[in-house]
Protein backbone atom coordinates (compact mmCIF):
# COMPACT_ATOMS: atom_id res chain seq x y z
CA UNK A 1 0.00 0.00 0.00
CA UNK A 2 1.62 3.42 -1.24
CA UNK A 3 1.99 6.45 1.81
CA UNK A 4 -0.05 9.66 0.88
CA UNK A 5 1.41 12.49 2.73
CA UNK A 6 0.45 16.21 1.97
CA UNK A 7 2.41 19.19 3.30
CA UNK A 8 -0.11 21.79 3.34
CA UNK A 9 -3.66 22.15 3.65
CA UNK A 10 -5.16 21.19 -0.02
CA UNK A 11 -8.45 20.54 -1.94
CA UNK A 12 -11.91 22.26 -0.97
CA UNK A 13 -12.84 20.17 2.04
CA UNK A 14 -12.97 21.41 4.95
CA UNK A 15 -13.28 19.10 8.33
CA UNK A 16 -13.86 20.24 12.35
CA UNK A 17 -12.50 17.66 14.91
CA UNK A 18 -13.97 18.03 18.24
CA UNK A 19 -13.31 16.28 21.49
CA UNK A 20 -15.20 16.32 24.52
CA UNK A 21 -14.34 15.06 27.97
CA UNK A 22 -17.96 13.90 29.10
CA UNK A 23 -18.65 13.86 32.94
CA UNK A 24 -19.21 10.09 34.24
CA UNK A 25 -23.01 8.89 34.35
CA UNK A 26 -23.71 11.50 31.30
CA UNK A 27 -23.09 10.00 28.56
CA UNK A 28 -26.50 8.88 27.10
CA UNK A 29 -27.41 12.28 27.84
CA UNK A 30 -24.31 13.40 25.89
CA UNK A 31 -25.39 10.92 23.21
CA UNK A 32 -28.62 12.14 22.67
CA UNK A 33 -27.28 15.59 22.46
CA UNK A 34 -24.86 14.93 19.96
CA UNK A 35 -27.78 13.59 17.62
CA UNK A 36 -29.46 16.29 17.79
CA UNK A 37 -26.28 18.58 16.87
CA UNK A 38 -25.26 16.54 14.07
CA UNK A 39 -29.10 16.98 12.61
CA UNK A 40 -28.88 20.44 13.09
CA UNK A 41 -25.67 20.74 11.68
CA UNK A 42 -27.06 18.55 8.85
CA UNK A 43 -29.20 21.31 7.75
CA UNK A 44 -26.62 24.07 7.17
CA UNK A 45 -24.78 24.13 3.43
CA UNK A 46 -21.81 22.37 2.71
CA UNK A 47 -22.65 19.65 5.34
CA UNK A 48 -21.23 16.49 4.25
CA UNK A 49 -21.53 13.82 7.57
CA UNK A 50 -20.58 13.77 11.11
CA UNK A 51 -19.02 11.04 12.88
CA UNK A 52 -18.84 10.29 16.51
CA UNK A 53 -15.78 7.92 18.27
CA UNK A 54 -16.21 6.84 22.04
CA UNK A 55 -13.18 6.50 24.01
CA UNK A 56 -10.74 3.64 23.04
CA UNK A 57 -10.21 1.50 25.81
CA UNK A 58 -7.97 2.35 28.79
CA UNK A 59 -8.61 5.83 27.76
CA UNK A 60 -10.53 8.90 29.28
CA UNK A 61 -14.01 9.54 29.09
CA UNK A 62 -13.32 11.49 25.79
CA UNK A 63 -14.94 11.57 23.11
CA UNK A 64 -14.69 12.89 19.36
CA UNK A 65 -16.74 14.51 16.97
CA UNK A 66 -15.99 15.13 13.22
CA UNK A 67 -17.77 17.08 11.04
CA UNK A 68 -16.80 17.99 7.41
CA UNK A 69 -18.22 20.17 4.98
CA UNK A 70 -17.82 21.33 1.38
CA UNK A 71 -15.47 24.43 2.02
CA UNK A 72 -14.57 26.16 4.49
CA UNK A 73 -16.65 29.57 4.44
CA UNK A 74 -19.16 26.95 4.95
CA UNK A 75 -17.92 25.42 8.07
CA UNK A 76 -16.93 28.59 9.53
CA UNK A 77 -20.84 29.71 9.14
CA UNK A 78 -21.83 26.52 10.75
CA UNK A 79 -19.15 27.17 13.77
CA UNK A 80 -20.14 30.91 14.12
CA UNK A 81 -23.48 29.94 14.31
CA UNK A 82 -26.15 31.14 16.74
CA UNK A 83 -27.62 27.41 16.66
CA UNK A 84 -24.35 26.11 17.35
CA UNK A 85 -23.85 28.18 20.15
CA UNK A 86 -26.92 27.51 21.98
CA UNK A 87 -26.40 23.65 21.26
CA UNK A 88 -22.91 24.48 23.42
CA UNK A 89 -24.82 26.23 25.87
CA UNK A 90 -27.27 23.74 26.50
CA UNK A 91 -24.72 21.17 26.63
CA UNK A 92 -22.05 22.69 29.42
CA UNK A 93 -23.31 20.80 32.21
CA UNK A 94 -22.28 17.43 30.18
CA UNK A 95 -18.56 18.42 29.94
CA UNK A 96 -15.79 18.69 32.16
CA UNK A 97 -14.52 21.51 30.55
CA UNK A 98 -15.05 23.22 27.50
CA UNK A 99 -14.89 21.09 24.49
CA UNK A 100 -11.49 21.27 22.31
CA UNK A 101 -11.57 21.56 18.35
CA UNK A 102 -9.25 21.50 15.42
CA UNK A 103 -10.08 22.70 11.86
CA UNK A 104 -8.54 21.17 8.79
CA UNK A 105 -8.95 23.34 6.04
CA UNK A 106 -8.53 20.81 2.99
CA UNK A 107 -7.25 17.32 3.00
CA UNK A 108 -8.52 14.35 1.71
CA UNK A 109 -10.94 11.80 4.12
CA UNK A 110 -9.57 7.90 4.74
CA UNK A 111 -10.99 5.79 2.42
CA UNK A 112 -14.05 4.71 3.61
CA UNK A 113 -13.47 0.53 2.72
CA UNK A 114 -10.41 0.53 4.83
CA UNK A 115 -9.85 -0.24 8.81
CA UNK A 116 -8.03 2.80 10.03
CA UNK A 117 -7.49 4.86 12.85
CA UNK A 118 -6.07 8.29 12.87
CA UNK A 119 -4.27 10.14 15.37
CA UNK A 120 -5.10 14.89 14.94
CA UNK A 121 -2.50 16.25 16.79
CA UNK A 122 -2.55 20.55 17.25
CA UNK A 123 0.96 22.27 17.55
CA UNK A 124 1.36 25.60 19.33
CA UNK A 125 4.06 26.94 16.79
CA UNK A 126 6.67 29.46 18.32
CA UNK A 127 6.37 32.76 16.25
CA UNK A 128 9.02 32.57 13.71
CA UNK A 129 9.71 29.08 13.54
CA UNK A 130 6.89 28.03 10.98
CA UNK A 131 9.25 26.81 8.51
CA UNK A 132 11.61 25.03 10.84
CA UNK A 133 8.17 23.64 12.16
CA UNK A 134 7.53 22.30 8.27
CA UNK A 135 10.90 20.89 8.05
CA UNK A 136 10.90 19.02 11.17
CA UNK A 137 7.45 17.48 10.03
CA UNK A 138 9.13 16.27 6.83
CA UNK A 139 11.44 14.09 9.15
CA UNK A 140 9.14 12.55 11.48
CA UNK A 141 7.04 11.57 7.84
CA UNK A 142 10.15 9.94 7.24
CA UNK A 143 10.42 8.20 10.18
CA UNK A 144 6.83 7.35 10.17
CA UNK A 145 7.05 5.46 7.12
CA UNK A 146 9.08 2.84 8.69
CA UNK A 147 6.84 1.93 11.40
CA UNK A 148 4.39 -0.88 10.45
CA UNK A 149 1.17 -0.10 10.03
CA UNK A 150 1.72 3.67 8.98
CA UNK A 151 -1.06 4.55 5.91
CA UNK A 152 -0.54 8.57 5.32
CA UNK A 153 0.27 11.59 7.07
CA UNK A 154 -1.30 15.33 6.12
CA UNK A 155 -0.09 19.15 7.69
CA UNK A 156 -2.82 21.27 7.89
CA UNK A 157 -2.19 25.25 8.08
CA UNK A 158 -3.71 27.75 10.63
CA UNK A 159 -7.28 28.74 9.64
CA UNK A 160 -6.91 32.69 9.76
CA UNK A 161 -9.74 33.79 11.92
CA UNK A 162 -10.29 30.73 13.40
CA UNK A 163 -7.60 28.77 14.45
CA UNK A 164 -4.10 29.77 15.02
CA UNK A 165 -2.66 26.22 15.71
CA UNK A 166 -0.83 23.75 13.20
CA UNK A 167 -2.59 20.41 12.75
CA UNK A 168 -0.85 16.92 11.47
CA UNK A 169 -3.14 14.14 11.15
CA UNK A 170 -1.67 10.79 10.42
CA UNK A 171 -3.47 7.26 9.75
CA UNK A 172 -2.32 3.99 10.85
CA UNK A 173 -3.57 0.80 9.79
CA UNK A 174 -4.70 -0.79 13.44
CA UNK A 175 -5.16 1.32 16.84
CA UNK A 176 -1.78 -1.52 18.43
CA UNK A 177 0.13 0.34 15.68
CA UNK A 178 -0.62 3.52 16.46
CA UNK A 179 -0.36 2.90 19.69
CA UNK A 180 3.49 1.33 19.13
CA UNK A 181 4.30 4.50 17.00
CA UNK A 182 3.23 7.32 19.77
CA UNK A 183 4.66 4.83 22.49
CA UNK A 184 8.28 4.64 20.50
CA UNK A 185 11.87 5.57 21.41
CA UNK A 186 11.60 7.14 17.39
CA UNK A 187 9.12 9.48 18.19
CA UNK A 188 10.10 10.87 21.47
CA UNK A 189 13.36 11.63 19.89
CA UNK A 190 11.65 13.73 17.19
CA UNK A 191 9.44 14.92 19.97
CA UNK A 192 12.41 16.50 21.40
CA UNK A 193 13.65 17.85 18.73
CA UNK A 194 10.52 19.11 18.09
CA UNK A 195 10.14 21.04 21.11
CA UNK A 196 12.34 23.80 20.13
CA UNK A 197 9.74 24.58 17.14
CA UNK A 198 6.47 24.17 19.00
CA UNK A 199 5.77 25.01 22.62
CA UNK A 200 3.00 22.54 23.41
CA UNK A 201 0.58 19.92 21.38
CA UNK A 202 -2.38 18.09 21.82
CA UNK A 203 -3.22 14.53 20.98
CA UNK A 204 -6.70 13.13 19.85
CA UNK A 205 -7.21 9.43 18.38
CA UNK A 206 -10.28 9.15 16.09
CA UNK A 207 -11.80 5.70 14.81
CA UNK A 208 -11.05 2.34 15.12
CA UNK A 209 -10.87 -0.90 13.31
CA UNK A 210 -13.13 -3.75 13.31
CA UNK A 211 -12.33 -6.79 16.14
CA UNK A 212 -13.99 -10.52 16.32
CA UNK A 213 -17.44 -10.54 14.97
CA UNK A 214 -18.82 -7.03 16.11
CA UNK A 215 -16.14 -5.16 18.56
CA UNK A 216 -15.96 -2.24 16.39
CA UNK A 217 -13.94 -1.03 19.38
CA UNK A 218 -11.89 -2.95 21.34
CA UNK A 219 -12.75 -3.09 24.93
CA UNK A 220 -15.24 -0.52 24.43
CA UNK A 221 -18.83 -1.62 25.03
CA UNK A 222 -20.33 1.62 23.18
CA UNK A 223 -18.67 -0.10 19.79
CA UNK A 224 -21.25 -2.70 19.97
CA UNK A 225 -24.17 -2.73 17.37
CA UNK A 226 -27.69 -3.22 19.82
CA UNK A 227 -29.35 -6.75 19.78
CA UNK A 228 -31.38 -6.70 17.31
CA UNK A 229 -28.58 -5.87 14.89
CA UNK A 230 -26.67 -8.81 15.79
CA UNK A 231 -29.07 -11.38 15.62
CA UNK A 232 -30.30 -10.25 12.14
CA UNK A 233 -26.54 -10.08 11.14
CA UNK A 234 -25.48 -13.58 12.28
CA UNK A 235 -29.03 -14.91 10.97
CA UNK A 236 -28.05 -13.29 7.52
CA UNK A 237 -24.13 -14.93 7.70
CA UNK A 238 -25.34 -18.41 9.03
CA UNK A 239 -28.41 -19.45 7.29
CA UNK A 240 -26.70 -19.71 3.98
CA UNK A 241 -23.59 -20.95 5.36
CA UNK A 242 -25.55 -24.13 7.14
CA UNK A 243 -27.85 -24.92 4.05
CA UNK A 244 -24.30 -25.10 1.80
CA UNK A 245 -22.63 -27.42 4.11
CA UNK A 246 -26.09 -29.36 4.72
CA UNK A 247 -26.14 -29.60 0.68
CA UNK A 248 -22.51 -30.75 0.60
CA UNK A 249 -20.10 -31.69 3.67
CA UNK A 250 -23.50 -32.71 5.05
CA UNK A 251 -24.10 -35.44 2.24
CA UNK A 252 -20.42 -36.46 2.40
CA UNK A 253 -20.91 -37.65 5.86
CA UNK A 254 -23.88 -39.40 5.33
CA UNK A 255 -22.16 -41.33 1.80
CA UNK A 256 -19.23 -42.26 4.68
CA UNK A 257 -21.67 -43.31 7.13
CA UNK A 258 -20.57 -40.71 10.22
CA UNK A 259 -22.42 -40.72 13.28
CA UNK A 260 -25.40 -38.02 13.14
CA UNK A 261 -23.79 -36.71 16.21
CA UNK A 262 -20.52 -36.48 14.97
CA UNK A 263 -21.47 -35.40 11.31
CA UNK A 264 -23.09 -32.48 13.78
CA UNK A 265 -19.94 -31.54 15.83
CA UNK A 266 -17.65 -31.25 12.57
CA UNK A 267 -20.80 -28.89 10.73
CA UNK A 268 -20.62 -26.77 13.66
CA UNK A 269 -16.88 -26.37 13.72
CA UNK A 270 -16.76 -25.48 9.87
CA UNK A 271 -19.61 -22.96 9.97
CA UNK A 272 -17.90 -21.34 13.43
CA UNK A 273 -14.94 -20.76 11.74
CA UNK A 274 -16.66 -19.77 8.23
CA UNK A 275 -18.54 -17.22 10.42
CA UNK A 276 -15.78 -15.99 12.45
CA UNK A 277 -13.05 -15.87 10.21
CA UNK A 278 -14.71 -15.23 6.71
CA UNK A 279 -18.22 -13.89 6.37
CA UNK A 280 -18.86 -11.79 9.70
CA UNK A 281 -16.18 -10.04 8.50
CA UNK A 282 -17.50 -8.98 5.11
CA UNK A 283 -20.50 -8.53 6.67
CA UNK A 284 -19.38 -6.03 9.45
CA UNK A 285 -17.64 -4.17 6.41
CA UNK A 286 -20.98 -4.47 4.30
CA UNK A 287 -23.50 -3.64 7.02
CA UNK A 288 -20.95 -0.81 8.92
CA UNK A 289 -23.06 1.68 7.82
CA UNK A 290 -26.16 0.16 9.99
CA UNK A 291 -24.23 -1.77 12.83
CA UNK A 292 -22.90 1.62 14.31
CA UNK A 293 -24.63 4.73 12.62
CA UNK A 294 -22.46 7.66 13.04
CA UNK A 295 -24.10 9.72 10.68
CA UNK A 296 -26.91 12.78 11.53
CA UNK A 297 -30.04 10.38 10.71
CA UNK A 298 -30.34 7.18 12.18
CA UNK A 299 -33.75 6.38 12.25
CA UNK A 300 -33.79 6.35 8.62
CA UNK A 301 -30.56 4.78 8.27
CA UNK A 302 -31.86 1.88 10.75
CA UNK A 303 -34.50 1.10 8.45
CA UNK A 304 -32.78 1.76 5.27
CA UNK A 305 -30.07 -1.35 6.70
CA UNK A 306 -32.68 -3.67 8.49
CA UNK A 307 -34.32 -3.73 4.97
CA UNK A 308 -31.54 -4.24 3.44
CA UNK A 309 -30.69 -7.49 5.85
CA UNK A 310 -34.89 -8.75 5.03
CA UNK A 311 -34.03 -8.65 1.18
CA UNK A 312 -30.93 -10.80 1.45
CA UNK A 313 -32.87 -12.94 3.74
CA UNK A 314 -35.82 -13.70 1.39
CA UNK A 315 -33.34 -13.94 -1.67
CA UNK A 316 -31.75 -16.42 0.35
CA UNK A 317 -34.61 -18.52 0.86
CA UNK A 318 -35.86 -18.19 -2.55
CA UNK A 319 -32.42 -19.70 -3.70
CA UNK A 320 -32.35 -22.36 -1.10
CA UNK A 321 -36.31 -23.40 -1.96
CA UNK A 322 -35.46 -23.81 -5.34
CA UNK A 323 -32.37 -25.51 -5.29
CA UNK A 324 -34.49 -28.66 -2.52
CA UNK A 325 -37.34 -28.55 -5.03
Amino acid sequence: MGVAASRVAGGDGATVVTSQKVREGRVDAYKRWQEKTNHVAEGFDGFEGAEVYPPGSGEENEWVAVFRFSRIDELTTWLDSGARRELLNEASPLFEGAPTQEVLAGGAAAPQEQEVVTAVISHSVRPGKESDFVRWQDKVLKVQEKHPGFMGSELFQPVEGIQDKWVVAFRFDTRDNLDDWLASADREKMLEEGRQYFSSYNVRKVGSAFSGWFRFGEGDEEGIPSNWKQTMSVVLALYPTVMVLNLTVGKVFADWGIPGYLGLFFSNVLSVSILTWVLMPLVNRALAFWLLPNGARPVRTNAAGALVVMVCWAIFLVIFGLTEG
